[in-house]
């Protein structure tokens, strides 16, 4: 569904843009790029306002707070990362890599990669050739309905994790961006639920997954939230209800499982320790936009190192 909308939206922008440019082309050919370009340059106007904004919310935040030149590098690798994944890998590629459930991959970890708001799984084309030049399972899933809640996400996730276990044999690990890690939460909490209610175990009494790998979530909500759209936007307003509700019911012993990744460049997660959840092993990338961030080479190596080195699957307690 997002991506049929996101093909639209690219392809009214550009009619838009020539028609800006076709309407000075009695000025000459600079005056026709001009005009094209002042539609085209609206993203990166939208996301300038985003970082100044970031600026004024993070000065009381516990987090390294990011230097005039780290937001400023931020910026730039948004506006590259935003035109690429919106502009190209999900509306147009999104379903260019099915999911890697080769049976020659059994007894090496897998993953299950779950993308964000307004994203699809076109948003993990960087991550694929890396996966198969390792030898590891995936599965990618779409989040739909795009506006729905985001605790209905959990069958998704659930049918995923168990493509890849069957794949692997191995509880697989859940790399999360943005939304998709508040999505992993709460099906873990569905699947707690489930267990304690005597509810049969697909799993065979093992724990579900090895590792969750969250990538600029906002665990503790984000101020941006209040301009979106839908069920799930309300939901990752800060401190919801909603997230007081999951952190209740997780327990100080759940963040033992996650390894979080978050930048004090971060346009959509703000303030940048949302991020963060306590005792978990959160990690810093500074001078990253949010859609950037899982986009980049060196977080891509230590999460599928990180998978790679997980100790051999534990029966559940």
């Amino acid at each position: 569904m997002i991506a049929r909308f996101q093909r639209a939206f690219v392809a009214g922008l550009l009619v838009l843009a020539l028609l800006a440019g076709w309407s000075l082309r009695g000025h000459g050919l600079l005056a026709f790029l001009a005009g094209f370009l002042a539609v085209v340059s609206v993203y990166p106007g939208v996301l300038a306002i985003e970082f100044v904004a970031l600026w004024f919310i993070n000065r009381r935040d516990i987090a390294p707070r990011a230097t005039a030149g780290q937001l400023l590098g931020a910026w730039w690798s948004e506006v590259l990362a935003g035109y690429v994944t919106f502009g190209w890998r999900q509306p147009f590629r999104a379903s260019a890599v099915p999911d890697g459930l080769d049976a020659a991959l059994r007894g090496r970890r897998g993953v299950v990669l779950i993308h964000g708001f307004l994203c699809n799984r076109g948003l993990w084309m960087p991550w694929y050739p890396e996966l198969r030049r390792r030898g590891q399972a995936f599965a990618a899933v779409n989040l739909e309905p795009v506006f729905g809640s985001i605790d209905d996400y959990a069958p998704l996730i659930d049918a995923a994790v168990q493509r890849v276990r069957d794949a692997t044999g191995l509880a697989p690990v859940l790399v999360c961006h943005s939304m998709g890690g508040l999505a992993a939460r709460a099906w873990l909490r569905r699947r707690r639920a489930s267990f304690a209610a005597g509810a049969a175990d697909a799993l065979g009494g093992r724990p579900p997954v090895a590792h969750v790998v969250t990538i600029g979530t906002p665990h503790h909500g984000t101020v941006f939230a209040h301009l979106g759209h839908g069920h799930n936007a309300r939901q990752m307003r800060r401190l919801s209800d909603w997230q007081h509700e999951l952190l209740r019911e997780e327990g100080d012993s759940r963040a033992s499982l996650f390894t979080c990744w978050y930048t004090n460049g971060d346009n959509i997660v703000a303030p940048t320790s949302s991020a963060m959840l306590p005792g978990a092993d959160n990690r810093l990338l500074p001078g990253v936009g949010h859609v950037a961030l899982p986009l980049q080479p060196a977080l891509i190596s230590a999460t599928l190192d990180l998978v790679a080195a997980l100790p051999p699957d534990q029966p559940a307690a």
